[in-house]
């Protein structure tokens, strides 16, 4: 192998090698060494807590909370020599474009030898059904990782043809950096981010079949539980694209709808952020077990009704086998020789390539030929054992491997825990369509490698991350899409517009918002109670129907409920705290719901509430659960849950303020109406159980005085009927008060005028169902004003309240039907036959 670059120690990015700072470092380790080695540190501190709080690392419940980190020194870059990567990049996107095509096509590179069958056919990203598929083009994105090796020159070292991932932790990098470290962008004229993702809106809305008009773009995503899922967000809201997932699109008539409220809409451009290989199960395999596919996304692309950039089996040039053979696929197409190759590479395939690895093994790395993603194995590295196995197994199969130099990556200063250090740097560019041209993103995004971390692969996210500089020239050109020719877009303000899939979860965020302030109210008028210090049998009275109500909604179990009076009670209230407790999960369905919408929320809303739950589960978590007494214990409780009750005040304001009327917040306001309706129908009806109040009307004082408390209408009631305590005006506070925000009627009303705004909803018979349960809600209030023994009448509601309670849950179910899985109105089996009967 003649040719390759000599291995000697790795270049340093800031320092020339003749005991001076290269130009474009001097005025910036200048600023940096002003600011001194521990403000720096702490810096890098305040980066990582900035990022934590808003939310780069997830909520999910089970999922890894691995926080991504920024170094506070940036990786400037000069104008010219990011002019010229740019350059060599584009070039190389030409390439990999017409390699793809053609691959997909007539396959002349197969014919003609200048690619090996080896590196296509047994590829799992090599999709044999887009073959022959009309495509206007297979890359819309593109990215490379590059190192720069010790001559001095920048080389690939892996090509990203898939859905390349970063652009958003760039953009966040910048963002973050600005804000923490402001003083070394003083001064300084950096090229912006932004142009880049107007380039690429722009282009995608070229893209979409027919060219005109105000296309509809999706951003398709395997969903919450993917680790890039904080990105997929970030893009969807710079692109102006619809977050999806599978389950959100059905093919038809061979087009792809989206499903939102009004109906289907039609999709026109999928901008996929999951592998080619999950996207249509009809078609292809399953790929990514947690990425839906859609059936009949590969039919609607055929047909030519939709455009999926990057294209289905774009994959496949990743494959790291393939960088040995692009000089010469270039040649094939008539381009110049690359002016940015790849790092040296060996497909141990082609003759006296594996010889030459077991010639000289610690010059090499090997990796499998067709999987891009999967780090290399520096041989070198390896014991000798472990290495003769590994070159054994490779000369087995030597068409699955490939080898690459091991090229030292230069080095740049890293803020370490004792001041500046040197780490080795790994550059990763992104490239849009612009045209029949490209544009990359004016900066990047640059890993400072750890010992341990792979030098390619997979974007690890627990790297530490470097902000690329690109600074500003008066000459240079402003970038900026070409302006599209649309039409005037006519105005629009439907809440039908909204994906199902996200009405359903502003539904369920609103419900488990009403959970948990449900829960918190109602646990710290239990504990109010036991913290005085001796009870009278009316607070023992009480105290045992407020652990009913807590039966009723699960926090306690029967035994607990039978503990009240000893110290099981208060033990089994804290026992809610424990990881598998009611609190810890509520609080984490909260934040669940949270994430899934956080392509919906305001930034501001999003990382108000974020932070707030955060420090609410904290301090959950700091309450003392042992089985050892606390006396402070249940106190500290009640304080904690005072704080939950400031927490959904805080996320109800702010949806009041930060969302539009309609749409999400209209769904999130009906989660938690239905969910406040189930509540005061369970706890009244356990509050008005009582057998002896017909002989003994005072013992009903206790579970009207409770109603009156866990409705907050206390004051209310005082105001309008002084100290007297009877069944008929409380009912009618809490059953049918129109104006009261914590009665039942208030929030029938509130269902049934949020239906009315979403039109169409006769079809769903909610009104009916709303209706149904408002006269009776109504009726029960009337008939204990008008008896004559009030005590009496009230006592005989528990069953009547009970079934109000299902009728409730059923208009759940007519919910989800109706908006979320678009579904017809359910019918039951014999009611079809009879209909069929009557028809014959």
């Amino acid at each position: 192998m003649d040719g390759l670059p000599a291995l000697s120690p790795a270049r340093d990015e800031m320092a020339n090698g003749r005991g001076g700072l290269r130009t474009h470092w001097q005025d910036l380790l200048g600023t940096l060494v002003g600011l001194g080695p521990e403000a720096m540190a702490e810096r890098g501190a305040m980066l990582d807590r900035l990022f934590a709080e808003e939310g780069v690392t997830t909520l999910l419940p089970g999922a890894t909370a691995t926080a991504w980190r920024c170094d506070p020194v940036p990786l400037p870059i000069p104008a010219a020599e990011f002019a010229a990567l740019e350059a060599g990049l584009a070039q190389r996107a030409a390439v990999i474009e017409a390699m793809l095509a053609d691959l997909y096509g007539p396959q002349d590179l197969l014919a003609r030898g200048v690619l090996p069958p080896a590196l296509v056919f047994p590829n799992p990203n090599f999709l044999r059904p887009c073959h022959g598929m009309p495509q206007q083009q297979h890359l819309q994105l593109y990215a490379a990782d590059l190192i720069r090796g010790p001559d001095g020159q920048w080389r690939v070292l892996a090509d990203r043809t898939n859905a390349p991932h970063g652009m958003a932790y760039a953009l966040e990098n910048r963002r973050a950096l600005s804000r923490i470290v402001p003083e070394i962008f003083r001064a300084r004229h950096l090229r912006r981010m932004r142009p880049f993702f107007d380039i690429w809106q722009s282009d995608l809305q070229r893209l979409a079949p027919g060219g005109d008009g105000n296309p509809n773009l999706v951003l398709l995503s395997p969903g919450p539980r993917n680790a890039f899922w904080f990105e997929h967000v970030v893009l969807a809201r710079e692109l102006s694209c619809t977050l999806v997932e599978g389950g959100d699109l059905t093919a038809r008539d061979g087009a792809v709808f989206l499903k939102t409220l009004g109906g289907l809409r039609r999709v026109d451009v999928v901008l996929r952020r999951q592998d080619g290989r999950g996207l249509d199960p009809l078609e292809l395999d399953a790929g990514d077990a947690l990425a839906q596919g859609v059936s009949g996304l590969l039919d609607a692309a055929r047909e030519g009704s939709l455009v999926i950039a990057n294209a289905p089996g774009s994959d496949m040039a990743e494959a790291p086998g393939l960088a040995a053979f692009l000089p010469a696929v270039a040649a094939h197409f008539g381009a110049d020789p690359l002016s940015l190759p790849s790092v040296p590479t060996l497909w141990l395939g082609q003759p006296g390539a594996l010889e030459a690895v077991v010639r000289d093994p610690a010059q090499w790395l090997l990796r499998p030929a067709l999987d891009g993603v999967a780090p290399p194995v520096p041989l070198t590295d390896l014991t000798s054992a472990a290495r003769e196995a590994l070159l054994a197994r490779a000369a087995a199969s030597p068409f699955s491997h490939a080898a690459s130099l091991a090229l030292p990556p230069s080095v740049a200063p890293c803020v370490g825990p004792d001041g500046f250090e040197p780490r080795p740097i790994v550059l990763r560019l992104f490239l849009v369509r612009r045209g029949d041209g490209w544009a990359a993103l004016q900066g990047g995004l640059a890993r400072a490698l750890a010992p341990a971390d792979a030098l390619a692969g997979r974007l690890p996210r627990q790297a530490l991350a470097k902000d690329v500089w690109v600074a500003t020239e008066d000459t240079g050109e402003i970038q900026g899409p070409a302006a599209l020719a649309i039409p005037a877009l006519p105005i629009r303000r439907p809440t039908g517009e909204l994906p199902s899939r996200a009405a359903d979860n502003f539904f369920w965020f609103g419900r488990y918002l009403e959970r948990l302030e449900g829960a918190a109210r109602l646990l710290r008028s239990v504990i109010a109670r036991l913290e005085r210090a001796s009870l009278s049998p009316r607070e023992l009275a009480s105290l045992q129907k407020l652990a009913a109500c807590l039966r009723v909604h699960y926090l306690v179990d029967e035994e607990g409920e039978r503990a009240v009076g000893t110290p099981a009670f208060p033990r089994a209230l804290l026992a809610l705290l424990r990881p598998e407790g009611t609190l810890p999960q509520l609080t984490g369905q909260v934040g669940r719901a949270m994430e899934l919408l956080r392509d919906r929320l305001t930034g501001e809303m999003y990382t108000a509430s974020n932070h707030a739950l955060r420090e609410l589960q904290g301090a959950l978590r700091g309450v003392p659960t042992g089985r050892s007494e606390n006396p402070r214990a249940l106190a500290q409780l009640s304080e904690v849950l005072g704080g939950v009750l400031v927490f959904a005040a805080m996320v109800s304001g702010l949806a009041a303020e930060n969302m539009v009327q309609g749409g999400g917040r209209l769904f999130l306001d009906l989660g938690r109406r239905l969910e406040r309706a189930r509540a005061i129908t369970a706890e009244l009806a356990v509050l008005l159980v009582e057998p002896m109040a017909a002989t003994q009307p005072a013992r009903l004082e206790p579970g009207l005085r409770l109603a009156l408390e866990l409705r907050d209408s206390v004051i209310t009631y005082r105001n309008r009927y002084v100290t007297a305590l009877q069944p008929a005006p409380v009912l009618d506070l809490v059953l049918a008060e129109e104006g009261n925000p914590r009665g039942l009627a208030f929030q029938l009303l509130a269902m049934r005028d949020a239906f009315a705004s979403l039109g169409g909803d006769g079809e769903s018979g909610m009104p009916i169902a709303i209706g149904a349960v408002l006269a009776e809600a109504r009726a029960m209030a009337g008939e204990v004003a008008a008896a004559t023994r009030q005590a009496e009448a009230a006592i005989a509601l528990p069953p009547r309240l009970s079934a109000m309670h299902e009728s409730l849950g059923e208009l759940s179910d007519i919910i989800a039907r109706r908006w979320f899985a678009l579904l017809p109105e359910a019918q039951s089996v014999g009611a079809e036959l009879a209909a069929m009967k009557g028809a014959a």
